[in-house]
C-alpha cells in the first residue's frame, strides 16, 4: 500500500542523519497522500542504520494503523494535527537539531535577520507557547500540534514553513517530504546564523522589511523569478 510514498518518506528520513539534523533516533519524517487521507511515517525508535522502506507505517488521520508491523513515531499525533489544519502541507519533519532546538529551549522565535532567512521563511519563525500541565497530561503529542496551529493564527503556514516548540524542538513542513527536509536543513542554518548575529551585535534588529519582501517574493508567488522555469 502506497509503496511509492513509503519509499519517498524513507529516503527523506535518511537525509536527516546525512545533514546532521539527528543523533541516534531523534527525528522523524512523514508524508500524506491527500487523495486517500493516509499518512506514511517513520516507525518509533528504529535506528536509521537498519531502517528499510517497508518499515514505514501507514496511518489514517485519526492515528489508526492501516499497514505496518511496527509502531508509528510517537510524534504521529502532532503530524496529524498539522495535516488536518494546514491543507497545503504534504510532508512534515521533526528533529532535535541543536541550533534550532537551542532557540526552542530559550522559548524564542527566530527573527529574520537577513536574506538567507527571508529566502525561505517570511518573517519570524514562531515559537509556540508552553503547553499547560493539563495539555501535557491529557494528549501531549496532539497538543504539541495544536499550539503550533495556534501560533499560525492569521499567518500563512506555507509562507513560513516551520515552527519551534518551547522546551522541545523544531517542526518544518513543505509540499512533500523532500521539501520539508530541505526546510529543516535551512532552519538549522538560519538558527545558527541568528545566534551568531546576536552574539556579534546584541542590539541588532530584524532586516529591513522591504529587503525581506524582495528576497521572499523573488522566490515565491506569481512574480517569482529566481531559478529556472
Amino acid at each position: 500500500m502506497l509503496e511509492a510514498l513509503k519509499e519517498k518518506v524513507y529516503r527523506a528520513n535518511m537525509e536527516l542523519p546525512e545533514f546532521g539534523l539527528v543523533v541516534y533516533t531523534w527525528g522523524n519524517v512523514s508524508a500524506i497522500d491527500r487523495e486517500s487521507g493516509l499518512v506514511a511515517i517513520k516507525p518509533s525508535g528504529v535506528d536509521y542504520a537498519t531502517m528499510k522502506p517497508e518499515d514505514m507505517v501507514i496511518v489514517d488521520l485519526e492515528g489508526k494503523v492501516v499497514e505496518g508491523k511496527l509502531r508509528p513515531s510517537s510524534d504521529t499525533p502532532t503530524h496529524l494535527e498539522l495535516y488536518k489544519a494546514f491543507s497545503g502541507v504534504g510532508g512534515i519533519v521533526h528533529t532535535h537539531s541543536s541550533w534550532a532546538t537551542s532557540w526552542a529551549q530559550a522559548g524564542r522565535g527566530i527573527p529574520c535577520y537577513g536574506t538567507t532567512h527571508a529566502d525561505y521563511f517570511y518573517g519570524e519563525i514562531p515559537c509556540a507557547r508552553v503547553l499547560t500541565k493539563e495539555e501535557v497530561e491529557s494528549a501531549y503529542e496532539k497538543h504539541t500540534g495544536t499550539v503550533i496551529i495556534e501560533a499560525f493564527e492569521g499567518r500563512d503556514p506555507m509562507a513560513t514553513p516551520g515552527a519551534l516548540c518551547t522546551s522541545h524542538g523544531p517542526f518544518t513542513w513543505g509540499k512533500d517530504a523532500a521539501e520539508a527536509v530541505h526546510n529543516a536543513v535551512v532552519l538549522e542554518e538560519v538558527a545558527k546564523m541568528a545566534t551568531r548575529t546576536e552574539m556579534l551585535n546584541p542590539k541588532i534588529g530584524p532586516a529591513i522589511q522591504y529587503v525581506q519582501d524582495k528576497h521572499y517574493f523573488r522566490k515565491h508567488g506569481a512574480n517569482a523569478y529566481y531559478g529556472q522555469k
